[in-house]
C-alpha cells in the first residue's frame, strides 16, 4: 500500500484516442531506458500515435497522470479467456514511485469489470527486474515462449489469477 500513497496525489483514467501521441511518446522513452538493451529490440520502440490509437480501439488502457501530465499508461486487450496487459511504461524521471503497480491495480479493476478470471503479460528473460516487480504484483510465469527466429526462449508469459 505504501508503494500506492508514494505514487500520490496522481488520478488514473482511462485513455482516450486523443492520448495516443502522449502515450506513444511515453512508451518509447521508457523502453528506451530500460536497464539493458534487448535481443530482438523491444517493438516498444516504434510505437506511434496510429498504433496506439488502433490499441486502444482494439483493446483500451489507462493513464496515470500527476499535475495533468502523463506519466505512466498501460495498454490491454482480451485474449485468450484473460486481460492481456502490456507497454506498462513509466516516464524515466518518476520511477520507484509505485506507478507501475498502481497502473497493474487499475488493469485489475478492467479485467474485473469485464468478469475475466485473469491477467496476462509478457516480460523479457533479459529484464529480470521487470519480472521481480510483476512477481510482487502477484504474476507467476506461466510459460516460457520464443521471439520469431529464435530458438530459445526470450520472454515469458506471466499470469495472475484473480479468483
Amino acid at each position: 500500500m505504501a508503494s500506492v500513497e508514494r505514487a500520490s496525489p496522481h488520478s488514473i483514467r482511462v485513455a482516450a484516442a486523443s492520448d495516443a501521441a502522449v502515450i506513444a511518446d511515453l512508451i518509447r522513452r521508457a523502453f528506451a531506458a530500460q536497464p539493458r538493451p534487448t535481443d530482438p529490440p523491444s517493438s516498444a520502440l516504434k510505437e506511434t500515435a496510429a498504433t496506439i490509437a488502433a490499441h486502444l480501439a482494439r483493446g483500451g488502457g489507462a493513464v496515470l497522470e500527476r499535475g495533468g501530465v502523463v506519466v505512466g499508461a498501460v495498454l490491454w486487450e482480451v485474449e485468450e479467456g484473460a486481460l492481456y496487459i502490456s507497454r506498462v511504461s513509466v516516464d524515466p524521471n518518476y520511477r520507484r514511485q509505485g506507478i507501475a503497480r498502481a497502473l497493474v491495480d487499475e488493469a485489475e479493476r478492467e479485467a474485473r469489470r469485464r468478469g475475466l478470471p485473469r491477467m496476462t503479460l509478457g516480460v523479457r528473460l533479459e529484464l529480470e527486474e521487470n519480472r521481480q516487480l510483476f512477481r510482487s504484483c502477484g504474476f507467476e510465469d506461466l510459460e516460457f515462449r520464443c521471439h520469431e527466429g529464435y530458438t530459445e526462449p526470450t520472454w515469458v508469459l506471466m499470469e495472475r489469477r484473480l479468483t
